[in-house]
């Protein structure tokens, strides 16, 4: 109290000094609840210290029971890759036609049926093409007797040479019709012009054909042709690349090498994909004609080059880290990325061979943590197993 207070306190009233005392009670309660405010804060951060260090205690306990599966690194081939979609057709493919018009007598094969070049496929009846052959045999005799007879004449002058032009001019064209009998003869064994599978079957004994019409269908297999549409992005890398790798998930997933056949120069109207074909050995014919193929298209390796598996590397603060186990504690590491071979990536800095890489419970670990690895594993594709 100052010395005016004082004053007043002494010179006044009590009447006065009643209304002296509640004129100071807003600014006593005020006091009184500042006071009251600051012990509040101090209690609750004393409690949020407390809650704090249980749950870092907590969490220390956690963070010991974390189970991690490890990665032991070590180089090996690291493929940038791009695989694309293709499908099976055959080596070669030849459509049999009838040659002559008569009708099928003999049906000499049946669909599957493995045939060698010249095999018989079906007869068609020949008694009309015999009986012309042999009008045209004797029709080429007469007229070579003839022949023989004018020549004779010319020499001693008793025939033109217009007439001896006129025979030979006769004699050749029947030999012509000749010739021809006999090769519609011969057309009336219909024969496969090369070796390969009956694929189909497009007559019955019996049925009568015309010239033209399809008798048959022979495949050859025993190399296949692979047929893929490449994007225009794309189309420069493949053209460096000359052997492919391809799997056919009909044959369970079987892996085969292809050689590039054509790449076509003009792209496909609708689809705007240029036309790839691949030439593939099939010796045993497992391969079948229509079966779904994917190609895969190697546009650059690495020899010896470390990778993990792309869910191994985690983004923190703009970084790409990867934990590593060194005395059963964790350690982040910074890495650098490279080629993309499928699920896995190329670690181009950061790590170096031996490092034990957590690629199993690295999203429940923090650095300095001691975990417990139950598992390691020496390669990417011992973790699908």
């Amino acid at each position: 109290m100052n010395k005016n207070d004082e004053l007043f306190w002494e010179t006044n009233s009590p009447k006065n000094r009643m209304k002296w005392i509640w004129g100071k009670l807003p600014l006593l309660f005020f006091l009184i609840l500042i006071l009251v405010i600051g012990l509040l804060y101090v209690q609750i951060k004393e409690k949020k210290n407390i809650l704090e260090a249980k749950k870092g205690s907590e969490l220390r306990q956690d963070q010991v029971k974390v189970n991690v599966v490890t990665l032991k690194t070590v180089p090996a081939t690291i493929r940038d890759r791009i695989d694309f979609p293709g499908t099976v057709i055959p080596y070669m493919e030849l459509k049999v036609l009838a040659e002559v018009r008569g009708k099928v007598v003999e049906k000499k094969v049946k669909e599957g049926d493995i045939v060698k070049k010249g095999d018989l496929i079906a007869s068609i009846d020949s008694r009309d093409y015999e009986n012309a052959l042999l009008s045209a045999k004797s029709s080429h005799e007469a007229a070579l007797a003839s022949l023989n007879r004018i020549k004779a004449l010319y020499k001693d002058q008793l025939a033109t040479r217009s007439q001896l032009d006129d025979s030979e001019a006769r004699t050749q064209n029947l030999k012509a019709v000749m010739d021809n009998a006999v090769l519609d003869l011969e057309r009336c064994a219909v024969r496969s012009a090369m070796g390969g599978i009956v694929e189909r079957i497009h007559f019955e004994a019996g049925q009568f054909v015309n010239v033209g019409d399809l008798m048959s269908k022979v495949i050859r297999i025993d190399r296949v042709k692979v047929r893929i549409g490449i994007p225009e992005s794309d189309v420069d890398d493949v053209r460096k690349v000359n052997d492919f790798e391809l799997k056919i998930d009909a044959l369970g997933g079987k892996i085969f090498r292809g050689k590039k056949d054509v790449l076509s120069k003009t792209a496909e109207p609708g689809t705007r994909v240029y036309q790839l074909s691949l030439v593939v050995e099939n010796p045993s014919n497992e391969i079948l004609p229509d079966m779904f193929a994917r190609v895969q298209i190697v546009k650059r390796q690495i020899a010896n080059g470390l990778s993990v598996p792309l869910y191994a590397v985690i983004n923190r603060n703009n970084e790409r880290v990867v934990y590593v186990i060194n005395d059963e504690h964790v350690h982040a590491r910074t890495v650098q990325l490279g080629l993309m071979d499928g699920w896995r990536v190329e670690i181009k800095s950061g790590l170096k061979t031996g490092d034990q890489v957590v690629v199993v419970g690295q999203r429940d670990v923090n650095p300095g943590q001691k975990v417990n690895v139950v598992r390691t594993v020496n390669s990417i594709e011992e973790l699908e197993k």
